[in-house]
């Protein structure tokens, strides 16, 4: 077998990365068509659209930020393969919500926030079950593969989903009307194609339901005592080398990682555009990402922090350019640029922070990394949404560029300072070697 998926020899993982591409696709299906019906529902008024749809996504992730630390322990507690049958189904519920109150015409913005942050809670508690679930799959060995081919997965799905979005809320007639009368059609056109997320779970948890249990790598599951979520937040305080990757990724994804609103703006108010070609620049973006997750899988050596720097300053670079891109060609040309950027730094990141960690504190470490990583958009994509609508959707690029870009070089400069090392082409510090060699016992 190739390299590149060499982790497809473990059968749970082959069912578990099956079910993936179908859940993964309705995901971007949905994500695209709950920010189309937040355009729909304030028809021609581009500043309440740009905060609205700030607001939504800021509450979608809210519950990352306030419940990923209790999340993780859950993680660490409980089987991970339990806990993300339950968050897969939760999910399914709250997408299905959606997609009828689409297609009865009854929706209005403030439903739209309540089941984002309803949806948000699922989340919180499916990542870090899932990040710390890919080690017990395929064990040690195989796990950077493994999460490439994760990160490939999603991507492939989000080259897929944002193009089977477009294209069905255009056929179905789907249109943002210039009025500020909300046409009940397009509403129905966008539910139907939100429905279709609502029956992907499906594929997740009968993978997960096939699974043989004496296969799995499964960890010794954290005793119950008191101080366990300060626990994680003590160990992450004592590895300066993954304090520097959390903040590197609180900034990035707090200012720089808001694609779903940053193209709408873009998409819409500034090129001028419909649904089908909003579509297509989450496709062109996920191709860049696609392709690297896939040399992500074919690395063989252990990711170095310093990777998930030099990554995320290009894609903080590449972002200012794109807010200042002409036109609607050049822009969609970049966009995979960008993507593949911020998914070697995710994937760098991801790799880094499980391979470092001792298995009896993961879950907790990837709840903290979420919450980061993902988390801080209820920060971030408010502001990014206000500026929008202040300065103009361009500004939305430019500045959360520019935040991102301040905030990983802060991360490597104060990282250098507490471990005295260069963080390019450092030295293996006592830290990692200690940790390599745990993970060897």
């Amino acid at each position: 077998m190739s390299p590149t998926f060499r982790a497809l020899r473990v059968r749970n993982y082959r069912l578990y990365a099956s079910g993936s591409v179908v859940s993964n696709t309705g995901t971007w299906i949905q994500r695209i068509g709950q920010d189309w019906l937040v355009l729909q529902l304030h028809g021609g008024s581009h500043a309440q659209a740009s905060t609205s749809l700030g607001i939504t996504t800021g509450l979608q992730f809210l519950p990352v930020l306030l419940l990923s630390p209790y999340a993780g322990l859950v993680a660490d507690r409980m089987s991970k393969r339990r806990l993300l049958q339950l968050t897969q189904a939760w999910m399914a519920c709250w997408s299905f919500v959606l997609a009828m109150l689409a297609i009865t015409g009854v929706v209005e913005a403030w439903m739209v926030y309540a089941v984002a942050f309803s949806f948000g809670i699922g989340s919180a508690f499916d990542a870090p079950a899932r990040q710390s679930f890919v080690s017990e799959m395929v064990g040690p060995d195989d796990l950077t593969n493994a999460v490439g081919l994760n990160s490939a997965s999603f991507n492939l799905a989000r080259v897929m989903g944002p193009a089977i979005a477009g294209f069905l809320i255009a056929a179905l007639g789907g249109a943002i009307q210039t009025s500020r009368v909300v046409d009940a059609h397009a509403l129905r056109a966008t539910g139907l194609v939100i429905l279709l997320n609502a029956v992907s779970y499906l594929a997740v948890i009968g993978a997960l339901g096939l699974m043989r249990d004496h296969e799995l790598f499964e960890n010794p599951r954290a005793p119950r005592g008191k101080g366990m979520i300060r626990d994680g937040f003590r160990y992450v305080r004592s590895r300066p080398d993954l304090s520097m990757i959390l903040t590197a990724g609180f900034f990035a994804g707090t200012f720089g990682m808001n694609f779903q609103m940053t193209s709408a703006l873009m998409a819409t108010q500034v090129f001028h555009k419909g649904p089908g070609e909003y579509g297509i620049l989450g496709t062109t973006l996920a191709v860049g990402s696609l392709t690297g997750a896939l040399l992500g899988a074919r690395r063989v050596a252990k990711p170095r922090p310093h990777y998930v720097i030099i990554a995320g300053i290009a894609f903080a670079l590449v972002e200012i350019a794109l807010g200042l891109m002409p036109s609607y060609l050049m822009f969609a040309v970049t966009t995979p640029v960008l993507g593949f950027c911020i998914l070697t730094m995710l994937n760098s990141a991801n790799t880094t922070v499980q391979l470092g960690t001792s298995p009896s504190m993961r879950g907790r470490v990837m709840a903290l990394y979420m919450m980061l990583v993902m988390g801080g958009t209820p920060i971030g994509a408010p502001i990014v949404g206000w500026v929008g609508a202040t300065f103009g959707a361009r500004w939305t690029l430019i500045g959360g560029g520019l935040m991102s870009l301040a905030g990983i070089v802060l991360a490597a400069v104060v990282f250098r300072g507490l471990t005295g090392s260069p963080w390019l082409g450092r030295p293996r510090t006592s830290t990692e070697e200690t940790t390599d060699t745990v993970m060897a016992a």
